[in-house]
C-alpha cells in the first residue's frame, strides 16, 4: 500500500508501500497517479488529486471546507504519530546497541513500533475513506478519468 507524507496542509495520501509508514511527514507529496498494480489506490482520491482538480469536478465550497477540516484532523494524528515513532525508533537503536541484545526487550520495542505504523496506515486509510466519501458519484468518475489521462 502506499503511504502518507504531509505537506502543510494538502496531505499526500495515495496509499503506498508498507517502509513509507514511517516517512517524513513534511516530504514532498508522491504522484497523484494510482499506480496500476495497487487496487486500493485506484479507488481512493489523495486530496492533492482532488484539489488539482477541484474546478473540474466542480468542487462546492461545503466540500472544499470539508475537505480541508479533514486533511487538518488527520494531519495532527500524522505529526503525533511520527513524533512518538521518532522516538521509540530511537529507543530501538539503543536497544540493538546492547551487547549482549535483550531479544525480549527488541521483540517489545518491535511490537510497539508496528502498533505506531498500524495507527498511520489506518488513519491515512480513514482520510482517504472520508474524502472520497465527500465526492458525489460524477465526481469520482471525473477524478478517475482526469488521472487516467495524466499518466
Amino acid at each position: 500500500m502506499r503511504c502518507l507524507s504531509i505537506p502543510l496542509l494538502l496531505a499526500a495520501t495515495a496509499l503506498a508501500s508498507p517502509a513509507a509508514a514511517t516517512a517524513d511527514p513534511q516530504a514532498a507529496p508522491p504522484a497523484a497517479a494510482a499506480p496500476a498494480d495497487d487496487p486500493i489506490a485506484q479507488n481512493v482520491f489523495p486530496p492533492e488529486l482532488i484539489m488539482k482538480y477541484s474546478s473540474e469536478i466542480a468542487l462546492d465550497p461545503q466540500q472544499r471546507t470539508e475537505i480541508k477540516e479533514a486533511v487538518l484532523q488527520a494531519q495532527t494524528r500524522f505529526l503525533d504519530a511520527q513524533w512518538e515513532l521518532q522516538g521509540e525508533t530511537g529507543k530501538m537503536v539503543r536497544l540493538l546497541q546492547a551487547r549482549p541484545v535483550d531479544e525480549k526487550a527488541v521483540l517489545a520495542e518491535a511490537d510497539h513500533l508496528m502498533d505506531l505504523e498500524r495507527q498511520i496506515k489506518r488513519t491515512q486509510l480513514s482520510l482517504l475513506v472520508r474524502l472520497k466519501n465527500l465526492l458525489t458519484p460524477p465526481q469520482q468518475a471525473r477524478l478517475i478519468a482526469l488521472r487516467k489521462s495524466a499518466d
